[in-house]
């Protein structure tokens, strides 16, 4: 049954075996594959009655696959003169050292003082592949985290750069200070992902046979370098980098926390209250690198850490026991 509100497909033959969101971008013409990525990843897709949270889940023949559409939202993003701190930029793409507290995008509750509305401003052309909301954003940060974020100016440099942090060729590698001593110099942290099931607005990380069976959970990796160690107040702390290999919604935070080394600062997944009055967590994206999507040109961006961090280890390095 098709509806304004609902579409429903039965599976064939020929397409057992495909994934769901390929499959799904291929039954409805004119809506992306990313548009059907996110709503597999808020619940809106079933296979059989059953909600699937997997974009890459695979479909069998005769199985019936629901879509519930999001009722669609009129808004006008309004560009807004906020500073922001541009580290590159040039016809296709900006690069952003974005400060701690501010969202990069427009949503409920946030329809203003984003990073869109500030480049609307600062911006003349930005790429349009993530719709009116998203416009050039290529990938996130959340809000209280600061540091490098690349920005799209047209589609062609955004499929560039989205294809390249699929593909791994763009790296990412971010600082944070975190709860805890550790034993060990470093290590690989490779997870299931998912919803908390406690508690939907958290995300939570999962032994990783468990991708095997539960198809709403996506694979999460992130390699980590214990670079100093800190005994302030009886307290230990670590400054650690963090180089990710997938980039999910507080992919670090989350397995900091898994590790028992939560992100000092992080409200959500770490320990309150804390004694160092931050705003947010001590995580800063630190280096950025890719491909020039025109050029082909290798380029590498850093942002030192912001002056709250800077604070923190000064104390931690001058009284360190």
């Amino acid at each position: 049954m098709q509806t304004e509100k609902t579409l429903s497909f039965t599976v064939d033959d020929i397409e057992s075996g495909d994934r769901l969101d390929v499959y799904l971008t291929q039954k409805k013409d004119g809506s992306s594959r990313s548009f059907f990525q996110r709503l597999i990843d808020d619940g809106n897709v079933t296979v059989n009655g059953k909600t699937i949270k997997k974009p890459a889940y695979k479909i069998s023949t005769g199985e019936l696959i629901t879509v519930e559409l999001p009722e669609p939202v009129s808004i006008d993003v309004e560009p807004e003169n906020i500073p922001l701190d541009f580290v590159y930029q040039d016809d296709d793409l900006a690069v952003i050292n974005k400060p701690q507290g501010m969202v990069v995008h427009p949503a409920p509750g946030n329809y203003s003082g984003t990073l869109v509305n500030a480049l609307l401003y600062h911006c003349k052309d930005l790429s349009g592949i993530n719709s009116v909301l998203r416009p050039g954003i290529v990938h996130r940060l959340d809000k209280d985290t600061s540091g490098l974020i690349v920005i799209a100016k047209n589609d062609i440099a955004h499929v560039s750069l989205a294809e390249q942090i699929k593909q791994k060729s763009a790296h990412r590698t971010y600082l944070a200070l975190v709860d805890g001593a550790f034993n060990v110099e470093g290590g690989t942290l490779e997870t299931g992902y998912g919803r908390n099931p406690d508690d939907r607005l958290k995300m939570m990380a999962f032994p990783l046979q468990r991708t095997q069976t539960d198809p709403n959970l996506r694979v999460a990796k992130t390699d980590y370098k214990v670079l100093e160690q800190f005994c302030y107040q009886g307290n230990n702390y670590s400054l650690v980098q963090c180089d990710l290999h997938t980039g999910r919604t507080h992919q670090i935070r989350v397995h900091m926390a898994y590790i028992r080394h939560p992100v000092v600062g992080d409200a959500v997944y770490g320990k309150q209250p804390h004694r160092f009055k931050l705003n947010g967590q001590l995580l800063h994206a630190a280096r950025l690198s890719f491909c020039h999507p025109k050029t082909g040109e290798q380029m590498t961006f850093e942002a030192e850490l912001p002056d709250y961090f800077q604070r923190v280890l000064t104390i931690l390095r001058q009284n360190s026991r």
